[in-house]
């Protein structure tokens, strides 16, 4: 019977010492431990093997290069991508301020400098003034205290650890009341429900999608309640026949029936920025004022630092979630509490809509854009040796994060068509220089949003087009 093809050629993949041994003898000289290079064989095999797999015919493998040798030169270059670390710089020309896949907010210089200072032995746990233990909460506490009007606060890693962390404390085994059109999913099919399951709460849904009054939540309150959760909707809006609850009106209620009012505010803005074209978001220390008892809120998006979930209220609910547990699993470590304690200095004591670049960003006036926009194209036309097609264009840019999904922000973009080869090659290669540049592709051009490129960053965008 003749062989089966595919079987022919699994048996026909080579040995990894065989290929190893190869290598070495090729390559005397290379640094690389043996076991690396028994990696990389295997992973080369592997993926040869799932190749032969995938194959629908036989002439699909035509070519392959599978012998020893073969795999042996393989070897090297896969090694090599070792040497480059995967997490590297990227310059954002895409408009999208806090663009998720692109690490969020870009700290400010302070913060990088806190970071630095920090990375060796600090005072992370120690007072040094009294030279006993201290608290990371330390750090930021009175900060976070003086910029929003709350009584105390802690950090822990992210808003979604928060979240989970205020309602495993506050109402574990018990009844959380919230609006079935506050339901979030906060990205990643991470959704309020599920973490509220996770933290051992009860989900108590009230109203519907569009409309929640006063009477739904007051009507479901009974011993076993807890908290009353307001979660604000910062990644989409409901327009048309609508009403919510207020905070003001759902904090009135938790006092009458001493029942805790509890926010998920995601985004968390700290200062207003309705004058730079922005959509009005709720500050958080509006928020504190009106009532909320316990407010969480992320470090990385409006508020403009590192990766962090904020809680903050009254002081006797902030001391319960610290002494939970679970707090030395989500607690962060030195590097965010410096990057993190650095952006809260400069709110209260520098000057933030010029130091911290995601405000810096989002401030920024469409005539400064275009002159930015003109001054990058003309450079472009002057370097590029007229293998670049330039031009200015006016376009919008992006939040992003999650937050004000309705604005948009007047921009300029400098549209670039490349005129030799292919065009996705080329915006490939851009996103594997050094630093990588990543825009807006459209029609075969790329758009450069100069609103998320830093003013230090355009010689670099300039070298790495021409």
């Amino acid at each position: 019977m003749a062989e089966n093809w595919r079987q022919h050629y699994l048996r026909a993949l080579p040995a990894v010492d065989a290929a190893v041994n190869i290598y070495k003898r090729g390559n005397p000289a290379s640094h690389y431990p043996h076991p690396l290079m028994v990696r990389a064989v295997q992973e080369i095999v592997d993926g040869l093997r799932q190749q032969i797999l995938a194959a629908d015919q036989e002439d699909e493998l035509a070519g392959v290069a599978m012998t020893p040798e073969e795999v042996a030169l393989r070897v090297d270059a896969w090694l090599k991508r070792l040497d480059k670390p995967s997490l590297r710089r990227v310059i954002n020309a895409t408009g999208t301020v806090l663009h998720t896949n692109m690490g969020r907010a870009p700290l400010a210089a302070a913060a990088k400098r806190a970071v630095d200072e920090n990375t060796g032995f600090c005072g992370l746990e120690v007072d040094l003034a009294e030279g006993r233990r201290g608290s990371r909460h330390d750090h930021v506490e009175k900060l976070l205290m003086s910029l929003t009007g709350a009584e105390a606060a802690c950090v822990v890693n992210n808003c979604a650890a928060a979240v989970m962390l205020c309602l495993n404390t506050l109402a574990a085994g018990k009844k959380v009341i919230v609006s079935r059109g506050e339901l979030v999913e906060i990205g990643g099919s991470f959704r309020i429900p599920d973490v509220m399951s996770a933290s051992g709460a009860r989900l108590v849904e009230v109203g519907t999608t569009n409309k929640t009054h006063r009477a739904d939540y007051k009507n479901a309150i009974d011993e076993e309640t807890a908290l009353l959760l307001k979660v604000h909707t910062s990644n989409y809006k409901v327009v048309g026949f609508t009403s919510a609850v207020s905070v003001e009106e759902l904090a009135a209620l938790g006092v009458e029936y001493g029942v805790p009012v509890m926010e998920d505010l995601g985004s968390g803005l700290l200062i207003d920025m309705t004058a730079f074209g922005l959509e009005k978001e709720p500050l958080v220390s509006e928020r504190i004022a009106a009532g909320v008892d316990i407010l969480t809120l992320s470090g990385d998006k409006l508020l403009g630092g590192p990766q962090a979930g904020l809680i903050i209220g009254r002081r006797r609910l902030v001391e319960q979630v610290k002494k939970n547990q679970l707090m030395r699993a989500l607690r962060p470590d030195k590097m965010v509490l410096a990057a993190l304690e650095a952006t809260l200095r400069t709110y209260l004591t520098g000057d933030p809509l010029r130091e911290i670049p995601v405000l810096a960003m989002l401030s920024a006036s469409p005539e400064v854009l275009k002159r930015r926009a003109n001054r990058l194209a003309e450079a472009l036309r002057q370097r590029s040796g007229g293998l670049l097609s330039i031009s200015v264009l006016d376009d919008v840019s992006f939040v992003g994060g999650g937050a004000m999904p309705l604005t948009t922000l007047p921009t300029s973009v400098v549209a670039v068509r490349h005129r030799g080869g292919s065009f996705s090659e080329w915006v490939r290669g851009l996103r594997l220089a050094e630093p990588a540049l990543v825009g807006r592709v459209q029609e075969n051009q790329l758009l450069l949003d100069v609103r998320t490129v830093a003013e230090e960053e355009e010689e670099e965008v300039i070298r790495c087009l021409t």
